[in-house]
Order: C-alpha cells, then structure tokens, then sequence
C-alpha cells in the first residue's frame, strides 16, 4: 500500500480546530535576509486570527510585524507514524491596542522563554491547509 492513500487534507476549520490543540508552534520569517524558523506560543483567537507570543528584548517582534510569515505546528506520534500537521501563511502586526493586549495578557498566554513583559503578534490566516496521517490499517475516504 502507497503511503499517499493514508495521507488526508483538511479544510481550515478542521485546521483551525487543530491549531487549538497545541500551545506551541514555529514561525518561519526572514532575519537579516535569511530565513528564520523559531518555536512560539500561541492561541488562536475567536475570530480565527493566531496569537502569538514573543520576548520584547531581541528583533523578532520587529522582524514579524507588517511581514508574511508562515506558521506551522503539528502533533504527531513517531511509533505509529500518525498525526497531523497544519500551515498557516498570512500577515503579521505586532498588538498596539491596549484593549487587545490586555486581553492577550489576561489570558495568560505568554512566550516559551520566558518574558514577564511580553509583545503579541496578531497573524491573520490567509492560506491555511493541514494533513492528517492516518494510520496504515485505514485509507483516506474519497467521496
């Protein structure tokens, strides 16, 4: 059997609802005209926006804001080969409202290393799409 035919894609609310599931995924962005690729916390929002948290001391948040970036997070299980993976590309804008910065830091959502003043980072979804890897006994249902 071909690897492929255990291989879903999902739509992005089933993306989405995913991304929920996990506190912690990788913002790929450009640094110095290089790529750059650093694991973060993040929420997503109600409106479907991801939240992410960055360390105010160093140039990420300003590498991040009014860029394209990617984000990309997944779960997955290395004995069976199973789990998912979720690409999110869109725009990113540091928070300056204090509303919804206050909001950010009342949920309690902060940088992986540590930060107790930490910037958040508005990404808006623009192409989003996952895989699920599906264990080897079940094939992918073609409607």
């Amino acid at each position: 059997m071909d690897r492929e035919e255990h291989v879903e894609t999902l739509g992005e609310a089933e993306c989405l609802r995913l991304l929920s599931t996990v506190p912690v995924g990788r913002v790929v962005y450009t640094e110095h005209a290089l790529p750059a690729v650093l694991p973060v916390s993040f929420q997503v929002a109600a409106d479907g926006r991801l939240l992410l948290a960055v360390r105010r001391v160093g140039t990420t948040a300003r590498c991040l804001d009014g860029t394209v970036v990617a984000f990309q997070a997944d779960l997955l299980d290395p004995v069976t080969r199973t789990g998912w993976s979720v690409l999110v590309h869109g725009r990113a804008d540091v928070v300056r409202d204090a509303d919804q910065y206050r909001r950010a830091l009342r949920s309690g959502l902060r940088p992986w290393v540590g930060d107790p003043d930490p910037m958040f980072v508005a990404l808006v979804p623009e192409l989003v799409g996952g895989r699920r890897l599906l264990p080897l006994g079940r094939r992918v249902q073609h409607s």
